[in-house]
């Protein structure tokens, strides 16, 4: 019953995860057409709480280690385990790996930014933090999918009697 529960937790930690970058890879197209105060304006604004020290960082931190510690309690699920390592790995390359490489470096310059002083290459720096973001959301939605694939897989273990 244990590892039931902590499945469902993990999903739904996941999948808030997922909606985060889902609502970056939706700004995109739109945020791509602003001019650079603009841009830097809202970045500035807008994502007090997807960050530290708001909601979105405990989301994004726990989903991660939801899932490693899944990986573990179904390390014996031989199908089910596969699974969620590959969930695990997805999740992994969007949360650290992505977001320490290439969205909190933009973020650090663009925090001290503001509409009358921008970065010079400031649209590099756009570039590079939304298609990091959408780039998030496809690697979320791989291991939410990973995920959800390891719980119809796992089919539950007979005893003999």
């Amino acid at each position: 019953m244990f590892l039931k529960i902590w499945r469902l937790i993990t999903l739904i930690i996941v999948a808030l995860f997922m909606g985060l970058e889902f609502a970056h890879a939706l700004e995109l197209p739109p945020k791509m057409q602003y001019d650079g105060a603009l841009y830097v304006t809202i970045q500035n604004s807008l994502y007090g709480y997807f960050g530290a020290p708001g909601p979105g960082a405990f989301i994004t931190v726990g989903a991660v280690l939801c899932v490693i510690a899944l990986t573990i309690l179904v390390r014996k699920h031989r199908v089910a385990f596969w699974w969620t390592l590959a969930g695990t790995l997805c999740l992994a390359i969007a949360f650290p790996l992505i977001y320490f490489l290439r969205i909190e470096p933009v973020n650090v310059v663009i925090e001290q930014a503001n509409a009358t002083s921008l970065p010079t290459n400031w649209q590099q720096l756009r570039n590079q933090w939304e298609y990091a973001h959408a780039t998030n959301f496809i690697c979320s939605l791989a291991g939410f999918s990973a995920l959800l694939i390891s719980v119809l897989v796992d089919v539950p273990q007979r005893t003999s009697k």
